[in-house]
């Protein structure tokens, strides 16, 4: 593989395109304004600029590693106005994130947004702002900052680093870092506004920011603000009901199998359904029929959920004397989201024959019954976060740079659901020895309209849940010039840093108690210390020779000591060679670590109902031998088909997890044919990531496709469920993170950017593009591989095979126009079958187009349209939701908006 990976790397240098960080010489202006970023916006001494990806201040980024950089500019030009969209752009995001438009809500984020670099999860991918570590934001012992939480109108530019990174910044950098970077040279006020509405006419979106910078010879300050509120889009609107392909060759309805009248099963296995019809027979009652009696989910759903969030930034200086300084940050944000949901649904009543409201004379016991009655549920949560930095940072007289800052952070939040169901009141408003007595009513569950509104009083409540994150940090880092070699200085960096996370989430009550009808939570509690020291060094080997103009290596080393787990050392080596002006290959290894999370760790084990795909669903019929004779072991009838598409599935914590550990290799080369094609960089970049004792929680239709693809059942994931010998359902199935064997991940990173002038136009091209080559998960030692490359769906995410996205813009004096393009792959559902309808995606391709028109340098107004021709997301059938993926696809079809922007 590694020699694979060689030839492949090199093969294709002359005509890779990639988003390169281009040289930032001070005397190359060319240079500068490729890379989009600017070098204004740190502060530094000649020229040097601390980049991500290096601890070691420089004043030339390309070398430190495979990074993109996007500037304030480029967010404007193409109308982003949150890190969240920026970031979910980009060709290295894949899998799943979480985010606002993500319908698919089965953690406690809910409204927060977070990034997954490669798609190996969001704990692998380090966010920094300024270099530093952010509080995680949620709604309780979540494991990665909430991005919106920067108000976008500070950042000075967005750095990607897509390496690993764990000796240079600590653990969570297997996959890669995002650096938000603030500007610290702003003077005056600026207000911009922004309202966004879909073709539909639903989703409006309206935010509106305000930047206000003071600056004088020795201090300024910078206050930044940001409000925005988005309304709901119907899932009804945009997927009408869940689709599968009941019978070869064409969709239809399947919706929930838990009906509004109650299904319930006889002691003779027969399956009947209860009264549908408001006010119609309460007695009446007929054989289940899943065409007839299913709810419609899609009715009280969202595709996109409604977010209200306020955002402000302080950030300020002061010169002490000639050589130091202190300096400060705060953020603080608040965050009021709510979803809708189906109505509640109670499972498994016993209800006897002599019970007044049976009408079947029979025992029988309710599978499901809905309690639509009640309406749906309204989940909510009102998120508050705070983050402040304060510090000390000069320079000594031999040009070293010092800086100490200590951190802290925390986020709280209370999240809770209506309509809940107390299940003590709902089995007392059942048994006849309790009901009709003290105030408590008897409950005729058998049939739609049956329950009355004193029913409904005394067996729901609204749950409430409390929880946070809190983060303390203290780093002292010093970096400058060793000495000096007939090639160059040599430079260093070095540091100690301690730090603090805590986590912990307080469920209801009743919730803990399990008589909730809802999600049965533990409470979590948790916490892990770490003290680190860091060692990184920047040698020149060559400078102005024959075929090395300039040949540079570095390393970094680092040692850590948790509290849990122990000490432990990472390693990175590196080395730029310029051949020459124009023509540069860089390459990295290093090593990774990180340990679990709170959340993973001490997460309260809970059930929830997940969209998962059942294998075993029409197996008589797939002509699969392993198939059909793994679910006749299993007892499932011959002609079964799965009722509904979810089930009731189990995650949550696992306190038996151990670390993991990780390799990770890049080759690359920039090409910047100055003299040629002024304007035009390429670059290329390899990498492969190995993770050993991998930490992953594995989706509950991934283990069930395993499980039965593999000879007599052999897989250990036949342990992971059980099904009904009633009915052949899968009645429970687990789902906590356990530690994989081994995951391996390569491929290539591809892209161009092009700067001109054509006559009184300027313009710009950038492209990216990201080839994911292999990723495999060994789930345990022995077990056969999964294949995630190519796939799609079952709740993991997305991973085509190919990704990209560019942007062009052109301008004209005050006029100017930005096209930008996200390309998503072609990929194949994990768990269907070939010839399914949904087994495989067509590539898919978003288009977005915005104008601008600057009155003069300081106003400017903006009219913009996202996905343009109004592309429709492909049918998933393992889907998560609105029968697509909704982690990899756009739900809310075209739409409008126009922004504006001014000054004082």
């Amino acid at each position: 593989m590694r020699c694979k990976s060689i030839l492949i790397g090199t093969s294709v240098l002359a005509v890779a395109i990639s988003s390169p960080v281009a040289a930032q010489d001070a005397a190359d202006e060319a240079a500068t304004e490729a890379s989009g970023a600017d070098i204004s916006a740190e502060p530094a001494a000649s020229n040097a600029i601390l980049v991500t990806g290096s601890r070691i201040r420089r004043a030339d980024i390309e070398g430190v590693g495979p990074t993109t950089v996007v500037g304030v500019e480029e967010m404007e030009n193409t109308g982003i106005v949150n890190v969240e969209t920026l970031l979910q752009r980009l060709p290295a995001n894949a899998g799943f994130a979480g985010n606002q438009t993500s319908a698919y809500w089965t953690g406690n984020g809910y409204g927060t947004a977070q990034v997954n670099l490669r798609g190996l999860g969001i704990k692998r991918t380090l966010v920094l702002l300024n270099g530093r570590r952010l509080v995680a934001g949620g709604t309780g012992a979540n494991s990665s900052p909430d991005l919106n939480m920067i108000p976008v109108n500070m950042l000075a530019r967005t750095e990607v680093l897509k390496d690993g990174a764990s000796a240079v910044y600590g653990a969570d950098a297997m996959a890669g870092v995002v650096n938000m970077i603030t500007r610290t040279d702003f003077e005056g006020i600026r207000v911009g506004g922004r309202y966004g509405i879909t073709e539909q006419g639903d989703g409006a979106d309206a935010s509106i920011d305000v930047l206000a910078g003071w600056r004088t010879d020795t201090a300024g300050i910078m206050v930044a603000a940001n409000y925005q509120n988005t309304d709901p889009v119907s899932m009804f609107s945009r997927a009408p009901c869940s689709l599968a392909e009941t019978t070869p060759g064409s969709l239809s309805c399947v919706n929930s199998s838990s009906t509004i009248g109650g299904r319930a099963v006889l002691p003779n296995g027969q399956q009947i359904n209860f009264n549908q019809v408001l006010g119609g027979d309460g007695d009446f009652y007929e054989p289940y029929d899943p065409a007839k009696h299913n709810y419609n989910s899609a009715l009280t759903l969202n595709a996109v959920s409604p977010i209200e969030r306020w955002s402000i930034g302080v950030f300020g200086d002061v010169e002490l004397g000639d050589a130091a300084e202190a300096f400060g940050e705060f953020l603080y944000t608040k965050r009021k989201s709510n979803q809708i949901a189906t109505p509640g649904t109670l499972r498994n009543l016993a209800i006897p024959a002599s019970f007044p409201s049976n009408p079947t004379g029979e025992d029988l016991v309710v599978i499901r019954r809905r309690l639509a009655e009640a309406g749906p549920r309204q989940f909510f949560q009102d998120s508050e976060t705070w983050q402040a930095t304060g510090g000390l940072r000069g320079d000594l007289s031999n040009a070293w740079h010092w800086e100490a800052a200590v951190s802290w952070g925390k986020n709280t939040a209370i999240d809770g659901s209506t309509n809940v169901a107390n299940l003590e009141r709902v089995g007392n408003a059942i048994d006849p020895a309790t009901c009709g007595s003290n105030g408590i009513p008897c409950a005729d569950f058998l049939g739609f309209g049956d329950l009355t509104p004193e029913v409904l009083d005394y067996i729901l409540f609204t749950s409430r849940d409390r929880g946070g994150n809190e983060l303390v940090s203290a780093t002292l880092d010093l970096t400058g010039d060793l000495f000096t070699l007939p090639a160059g200085a040599v430079s260093f960096a070095t540091g100690i840093a301690y730090r603090e996370e805590k986590g912990w989430r307080d469920p209801d009550p009743l919730t803990v108690a399990g008589i909730a009808n809802t999600n049965q939570q533990d409470p979590i509690s948790g916490k892990s210390k770490a003290k680190e020291a860091y060692l990184e060094l920047s040698v020149p080997v060559f400078s102005g020779a024959a075929f090395a103009e300039a040949l540079t290596v570095n390393g970094a080393l680092r040692v850590s000591d948790y509290d849990l787990f122990g000490t432990d050392w990472n390693y990175k080596l590196g080395a730029d060679w310029e051949v020459f002006d124009g023509l540069r290959f860089r390459t990295t290894y290093g090593t990774g670590f990180r340990i679990p999370n709170v959340p993973e760790l001490f997460g309260g084990v809970s059930e929830g109902n997940l969209t998962t795909t059942d294998p075993c669903s029409n197996y008589s019929t797939s002509g699969n031998a392993t198939l059909i004779a793994n679910c006749q072991a299993t007892g499932v009838p011959a002609g079964y088909v799965q009722l509904g598409n979810t089930i009731l599935t189990t995650v949550g914590g696992n306190p038996d997890l151990q670390p993991e550990s990780s390799t990770t290799w890049t080759i690359g080369a920039v090409v910047q044919p100055r003299n040629q094609i002024p304007g035009l960089s390429l670059t290329v970049d390899w990498f492969e990531i190995d993770i050993e004792d991998a930490i992953r929680a594995i989706p509950g239709s991934t283990k069930l496709a395993v499980c039965y693809a593999s000879p007599n059942l052999s897989s250990e994931f036949c342990d992971d469920f059980k099904r009904s010998t009633l009915t052949g359902e899968v009645t429970e199935l687990s789902a906590q993170p356990i530690n994989t064997g081994l995951e391996k991940m390569s491929g290539l990173d591809v892209g161009m950017l092009y700067n001109r002038s054509i006559g009184s136009f300027d313009v710009s091209l950038n492209l990216n593009v990201t080839w994911l080559n292999e990723y495999t998960v060994y789930p345990f030692e022995g077990g056969a591989p999964i294949q995630f490359d190519g796939f799609i769906g079952g709740g993991n995410g997305g991973y085509p095979e190919w990704r990209g996205y560019g942007t062009l813009t052109i301008e004209n004096g005050p006029i100017g126009a930005t096209w930008s393009t996200q390309w998503i792959g072609s990929a194949t559902d994990f768990n269907a079958s070939p010839g399914d309808i949904g087994y495989s995606t067509p590539d898919v391709f978003y288009h977005n187009l915005q104008v601008r028109f600057d009155v003069n340098d300081r106003t400017s107004f903006r009219l913009g349209v996202d996905n343009l021709f109004d592309r429709d997301a492909p049918y998933i059938q393992s889907f998560t939701d609105a029968n697509t993926d909704t982690m990899t696809y756009d739900l809310m079809g075209r739409r409008f908006y126009v922004g504006f922007q001014t000054g004082f």
